[in-house]
């Protein structure tokens, strides 16, 4: 119970498990990008008063577990980061202006559920999450290997 936080009138413990890709799944997030996109992702949810308890750039898609206070909505809040980091992507990364038409960088829907008493089972999801989808990146070239042509 250490970790609840406390406003005038309410006590309060709101944390998320949010999912969302990017457009059209294209892999875009590694390197440098990787770095950049943290960091844009990081300061927009300080200026929300948003904690990031854990989080992890896949190459199509990006995971977070947030503490987000409860004045905020989980909609508005994911609204606001996937918008502003969009435009705050392309003005840093002007050569994605031509891939993503009118500047739609990340789909349009996204995954969030409440975390409540798993949360050191999601943490460790988020943080092999990167490990296993380098797996399945492997097992799935195997798939795309004609099995009638020598």
């Amino acid at each position: 119970m250490d970790d609840v936080k406390s406003l005038s009138h309410s006590k309060w413990r709101c944390k998320y498990h949010i999912v969302f890709a990017l457009k059209f799944r294209r892999k875009e997030i590694y390197g440098k990008k990787k770095a950049e996109i943290g960091k844009i992702l990081r300061m927009l949810c300080e200026r929300k008063g948003v904690r990031i308890i854990e989080a992890e750039c896949c190459p199509d898609h990006v995971h977070m577990l947030v503490e987000i206070p409860p004045h905020l909505s989980v909609s508005a809040f994911v609204g606001y980061l996937k918008s502003k980091s969009s435009l705050m992507i392309f003005e840093r990364s002007a050569n994605l202006k031509y891939k993503y038409g009118n500047r739609h960088f990340w789909c349009c829907g996204y995954y969030v559920d409440t975390v409540g008493q798993y949360e050191g089972t999601i943490r460790d999801y988020i943080r092999n999450q990167l490990e296993e989808g380098m797996v399945n990146d492997q097992i799935s070239l195997k798939e795309y290997v004609d099995p009638f042509v020598d």
